[in-house]
């Protein structure tokens, strides 16, 4: 009861009207910076509208979202854009280094070998003097994400919608996975997207890379007996026959998605491109919802707790891919791990922005603690 007392206080600070500090950069400085540069790069007569950040996700990079005008061959044209940078370091960002062009580049290659709908890249900008960090450009689609902030269990468009179309966009987001997963990736692909730690399987590198980023995350000496009782579970339960090394999206959640009419028209948000087995990605997207879910009958709210149940989760993916997903119990576990890390980590944020203190017991830090207990019990998913 009172890790689940310290889970409210966890959502209501999420839903709080004042959105939690993810950047230190002057909005001013970065719209002179950057309207200087789409002029060196276009010509005198681009021109930049305000800019703007997305409400309601994201907490990673800082995204920029702006109009721009432009004259091509003596026609004027406009393009909706988003840009992305790294975290400054005065935000205390959420991961220990951002490849702008790594995401640029599997975001290319996602775009041009899948029907994944992937936003059109458009530019890379390797030289940091402009805005202080590279940075890309990519053109902005149309649609709406369901958002983290509220969560979109607790009052979105997602959540009024007929569950008939709640259905229809849990079946094309598992597909869109579907699609990804079927990418054949060569020498080059796997050099770009392998993570560098040393392991003998796809799935091996991936829980050396989340062993490494808990590492860097508790650097400060604070650590996690829940995560690290995680880790020594993982590694008695390993899968026996981990199947196909694939593209993994690793943010692959339907809050990272934009929909029209429910169907996915963008897929964003590629920090923690990977390969690894097809199961990390299915079990992101299952596990993530069910993070949201399970406050809803804590705060009196009924949710959507239809959605991604785990067979039908498994029975969607097969019918997309031919591929059945084995070990989900093992992935989910995995998925809530290495969120446990990531909220780790923004919990020392909050603290260091004055938004919390951090609490003597560090497994508060985790508001899903009660969800990794009872998985690590084997008691999670019965309910």
């Amino acid at each position: 009861q009172n890790a689940y007392l310290q889970e409210i206080r966890f959502v209501e600070i999420k839903t709080d009207s004042a959105r939690p500090i993810t950047s230190t950069r002057d909005r001013a400085h970065l719209q002179r910076d950057l309207q200087a540069w789409l002029k060196q790069k276009l010509g005198a007569d681009a021109r930049l509208g305000e800019l703007s950040a997305p409400q309601g996700n994201g907490m990673s990079s800082e995204t920029l979202l702006f109009d721009l005008q432009l004259r091509e061959d003596g026609v004027e044209r406009s393009l909706r854009c988003v840009a992305r940078l790294p975290p400054d370091a005065g935000a205390m960002p959420v991961f220990p280094e951002y490849d702008l062009l790594k995401q640029f580049r599997v975001m290319q290659l996602a775009r041009e070998r899948s029907s994944a709908p992937v936003p059109r890249m458009l530019w890379y900008e390797a030289d940091a003097s402009h805005l202080g960090a590279p940075f890309f450009v990519m053109e902005r689609a149309d649609g709406d994400a369901p958002p983290d902030v509220p969560p979109y269990v607790f009052d979105s468009w997602l959540l009024r919608a007929d569950p008939a179309d709640r259905r229809r966009l849990q079946d094309s987001a598992i597909g869109v996975l579907a699609k990804l997963h079927a990418i054949a990736l060569g020498p080059e692909d796997l050099a770009l997207l392998r993570p560098r730690e040393a392991g003998t399987t796809a799935l091996a590198r991936h829980v050396a890379s989340q062993r490494a980023y808990y590492a860097w995350v508790t650097s400060d000496g604070i650590r996690s007996p829940l995560i690290e009782r995680s880790f020594d579970w993982l590694q008695a339960n390993w899968p026996r026959d981990e199947g196909p090394e694939v593209l993994s999206w690793g943010d692959a959640r339907i809050g990272n998605m934009l929909f029209t009419d429910f169907e996915p028209s963008a897929v964003l948000d590629w920090e923690m491109a990977a390969t690894g087995p097809r199961e990390i990605d299915i079990a992101w997207m299952t596990y993530l919802h069910h993070f949201f879910q399970d406050f809803t009958p804590l705060v009196g709210l009924p949710g959507i707790p239809e959605m991604m149940r785990l067979d039908d989760v498994a029975a969607t993916y097969e019918a997309a891919s031919g591929y059945r997903p084995r070990d989900l119990e093992f992935y989910t576990l995995y998925a809530a791990l290495r969120h446990a890390i990531v909220m780790f980590r923004i919990g020392r944020r909050q603290a260091h922005f004055g938004e919390r203190e951090i609490p003597a017991d560090p497994a508060d830090m985790l508001p899903h603690r009660a969800a990794i207990e009872a998985m690590l019990a084997g008691s999670y998913w019965d309910t």
